[in-house]
């Protein structure tokens, strides 16, 4: 028997909506991390694999679902690196970014789908702030560094609110 009111359902609806989205550093053994370039955005060709996470899925799932939708290869994700909340902008409502790190199989090479993904390249960590845009390149960096040590951070816009606060 199902508890939902009518008041419930309206309380839920008036909720303000946060999209989300999740995706990878997908690492090679030596420590660099695959970018993509994205076909549809020509202006900014380079990112992170990933993309929106749908009705009723998980960010873990998500993540899962688009690296292998985008890369062609079943990657392992092995860890949640960070949470990026990213503000509303235009028409744009806010977003939670879920930012795993994975790897391929050994041997495995992207296969892209050309409509979407036009290339690829691994990349030294160092040089993900010359490719991505910044707030992307902030997040990449700090989940690179949560990584390492074992954490998972939370950010806003790329950003470390919470060390203001230390």
């Amino acid at each position: 028997m199902s508890h939902d009111t009518a008041a419930e359902r309206q309380f839920y609806a008036r909720l303000p909506a946060t999209r989300g989205a999740a995706g990878a550093l997908v690492l090679a053994p030596g420590g660099q991390v695959l970018l993509v370039e994205r076909a549809y955005k020509p202006d900014r060709p380079w990112g992170l694999p990933g993309g929106i996470v749908e009705h009723g899925e998980s960010p873990l799932a998500a993540c899962r679902r688009e690296l292998a939708e985008e890369l062609g290869v079943r990657a392992t994700v092995t860890h949640l690196a960070a949470v990026d909340w990213v503000p509303p902008s235009g028409e744009r409502t806010a977003a939670l970014q879920w930012l795993f790190t994975a790897h391929l199989p050994e041997g495995a090479e992207p296969r892209l789908p050309p409509d979407e993904l036009s290339g690829w390249a691994w990349v030294e960590p160092e040089r993900l702030g010359d490719l991505l845009p910044a707030h992307v390149a902030r997040r990449a960096t700090a989940a690179l560094a949560a990584r390492a040590s074992g954490t998972t951070v939370y950010l806003e816009h790329g950003r470390h609110p919470l060390e203001e606060v230390r």
